[in-house]
């Protein structure tokens, strides 16, 4: 799958001649700083969260003293002119905003979205743990992507994700997605020292709305616990069945997390707005 990155401007969206099989391939090739990945519906019409994307560039860059080369106005009509010239159903879509090099420069990397197969809902994925941790988990940035490039390594043979674990046991979140706990009748997830997923906000609604209780802690995974899912843009909710090589809800994907995808992804295909 070829990614297509470009310079985004008030005016338009200038090709970039960058030449890589992924996002993150074409993310290392641009200056770094804030950044931000979600995926469209209808046909490329619609974001779901999308101003929660857009916050995650702006708010810090105002903080920052950083003045963005567009704004978000313009982002977005841009953004619409990119999607409609391009031939595709769906796209994954990054947006960058340089903080060093070209400071304030606006970069968008794009490439067609595959929906994850059934299957992967339907059997669940593997885990494994690693000692890492963000550096500045409020701010998603792209110097995050090359820190972590060495536990990215151990995503092979069916490895599909890691869990960032602080010393003492209890986990903070995934490399490229939030992490939870089920206990009986209460979800158990980080608040504090993980990047707050914009699909982390919608599930954790639909967890009240089905009368869960939740506990915002760290998951310790040395306490008995029913369940474990993972949350993402791209993913929606996908059930773990093992961690570290240890069965999770008999290796099996578990109710809450069935349902709360299911319930999810209806969610997000009502209230996704507009580009």
């Amino acid at each position: 799958m070829n990614s297509h990155a470009y310079q985004l401007t008030p005016s338009d969206a200038r090709p970039l001649n960058l030449s890589a099989e992924s996002l993150d391939a074409a993310t290392a090739l641009l200056p770094g700083g804030l950044y931000t990945t979600f995926r469209t519906y209808s046909h490329g019409q619609r974001v779901w969260g999308l101003q929660s994307h857009l916050n995650r560039l702006y708010l810090p860059a105002a903080q920052k003293g950083i003045v963005p080369a567009l704004s978000q106005t313009e982002l977005r009509q841009i953004l619409v002119c990119l999607l409609d010239s391009a031939q595709a159903v769906e796209w994954r879509v990054r947006l960058i905003l340089s903080e060093s090099d070209q400071a304030g420069a606006c970069f968008a990397v794009i490439e067609p979205f595959f929906p994850p197969p059934a299957s992967l809902y339907q059997i669940g994925v593997r885990v494994v743990t690693v000692a890492i941790h963000r550096s500045t988990p409020r701010l998603k940035t792209t110097a995050f992507i090359a820190a972590s490039a060495r536990a990215r390594q151990l995503l092979t043979g069916g490895i599909y994700e890691a869990v960032m674990m602080r010393p003492d046991g209890c986990a903070l979140e995934c490399l490229t997605s939030n992490f939870y706990l089920v206990r009986g009748a209460t979800l158990v997830t980080a608040r504090d020292g993980i990047l707050r997923g914009v699909t982390r906000r919608a599930v954790l609604h639909l967890v009240r709305q089905i009368g869960l209780k939740i506990d915002y802690q760290p998951p310790c995974l040395k306490t008995p616990y029913d369940e474990a899912f993972l949350t993402s843009s791209s993913r929606g909710v996908v059930p773990i069945v093992e961690i570290d090589g240890q069965p999770v809800a008999g290796g099996k994907p578990g109710p809450i997390a069935v349902r709360l995808n299911a319930l999810y992804q209806t969610y997000v295909e009502r209230n996704a707005t507009q580009l």
